[in-house]
């Protein structure tokens, strides 16, 4: 097991075909470890060359709905009037602080998420 930091492309693909052939080791093995310290490397590796944006706020309320499986109504009933939320979704009008303390307490959105632009 001779693994080092994934400097390269080349790198990080030959990580992700080995970790592939070893992803199902029995976690007590050589190659159970090596599968371990792979998934840390190609995480680290993808966090730096490939990282994904936060979602703006709205995009994460419609998403923690659907998780919820959450109408607009029900959201009506957290921030507001059925007409505050269609303002919201269209963009026409922005969360006030009031309305981000309720999503983060009622829905569990962070809120980092909450607060960004948009």
């Amino acid at each position: 097991m001779d693994i080092k930091v994934l400097k390269t492309e080349d790198q990080y693909e030959k990580a992700l075909k080995r970790l592939e052939e070893i992803f199902h080791a029995p976690v007590d093995s050589i190659e159970g470890d090596e599968a371990d310290l792979l998934s840390i490397l190609i995480e680290k590796y993808e966090n730096e060359h490939y990282p994904i944006d936060a979602p703006d706020p709205i995009e994460a309320i419609k998403f923690r709905m659907e998780q919820m499986n959450m109408t607009k109504k029900e959201l009506a009933e957290i921030i507001g009037y059925k007409s505050r939320v269609s303002e919201i979704f269209s963009r026409k009008r922005k969360l006030n602080l009031k309305m981000i303390r309720k999503l983060h307490e009622k829905m569990n959105i962070p809120y980092e998420s909450l607060i960004m632009n948009y």
